[in-house]
């Protein structure tokens, strides 16, 4: 089996490459990450994998030029300008969560395949005075690039960990032109106000319409929903073919008399949990059986 290759950006210390390598379909070709210390553990878990350092430098022709394919972009931009203990700030530019734009601007030079996106729940309700904004954004970008989007909050908790930890979950693949008799039904609708959040705040989002069959085999998060709805979310860490966690230790400031080292903490603290891109990418890979 080919297997997809993976641009990780934001990779911390590698979450998103090791749940995806985990269902046996996925292949990491580079990494993106600033800081230093996850850069050691980066290199220390896929030497062979090129590790490019600042993301805003980072080109289409630079991965081409290396020889590096992409089908898959993954990335949990950061969130300190929209989590809920942060300034609220946004995503912007200037500000850190305004990286996002660095992953639009990859998609466009690269268009992959997938697109896989992680961050805090907050995203879906901001801004406090226009609920809804920022998530408005970040679908109207996509759809600016030709993307579909599916999108679920996903906890921790519901792979099994003893921990909440609520993240959203957004996977982005290619619109997909249906063809009937020879000629593409396609309609490009205008932008259209899309309502997000509880309370008002709508957001004008690009809109495309589909004529014809629906899409096949394309409802990647289908399965985490279903689950969703029958209560049984707590066991979908086994359908990824393992146990559920075993209870986690309590993270001090001292582990066995020694302090810990803070840039560990912040790398711990700031990863993804490798069992819901595991869960993402077998359902990926599920949908691309059916193509």
């Amino acid at each position: 089996m080919t297997k997809l290759r993976v641009l990780d950006l934001f990779s911390g210390i590698g979450g998103f490459s090791l749940g995806l390598e985990r269902t046996g379909g996925f292949e990491t070709v580079a990494f993106c990450e600033i800081e230093p210390f996850p850069r050691k553990v980066l290199a220390k878990h896929w030497p062979e994998v090129p590790c490019y350092e600042d993301v805003t430098k980072l080109t289409g022709d630079i991965l081409r030029r290396d020889g590096i394919a992409v089908d898959v972009i993954t990335g949990g931009f950061p969130c300190q300008d929209i989590s809920v203990a942060g300034k609220q700030a946004g995503i912007k530019e200037g500000t850190r969560s305004g990286l996002w734009s660095e992953i639009v601007r990859l998609i466009g030079e690269l268009s992959p395949r997938y697109v896989i996106v992680e961050n805090v729940a907050n995203l879906l309700s901001g801004p406090s005075d226009r609920r809804g904004g920022w998530f408005g954004r970040i679908l109207g970008d996509l759809a600016e690039c030709g993307y579909d989007a599916e999108w679920e909050n996903i906890p921790a908790s519901a792979m099994g960990a003893p921990h909440r930890r609520e993240r959203i979950w957004l996977v982005a693949y290619p619109a997909q032109l249906q063809r009937h008799g020879g000629g593409e039904h396609w309609q490009q609708g205008e932008r259209q106000v899309s309502k997000l959040g509880k309370r008002g705040g709508a957001q004008p989002v690009a809109h495309a319409k589909r004529i014809g069959q629906p899409r096949q085999g394309k409802q990647i998060l289908a399965s985490y929903r279903q689950a969703n709805s029958q209560g049984q979310t707590g066991n979908a860490f086994n359908e990824c073919g393992r146990q559920k966690w075993l209870p986690e230790p309590a993270v001090g400031r001292v582990a066995n008399g020694v302090p810990a080292r803070v840039d560990r903490l912040a790398g711990l603290g700031n990863a993804v949990v490798p069992q819901i891109p595991e869960l993402i990418g077998r359902a990926i890979l599920a949908a691309e059986a059916t193509r």
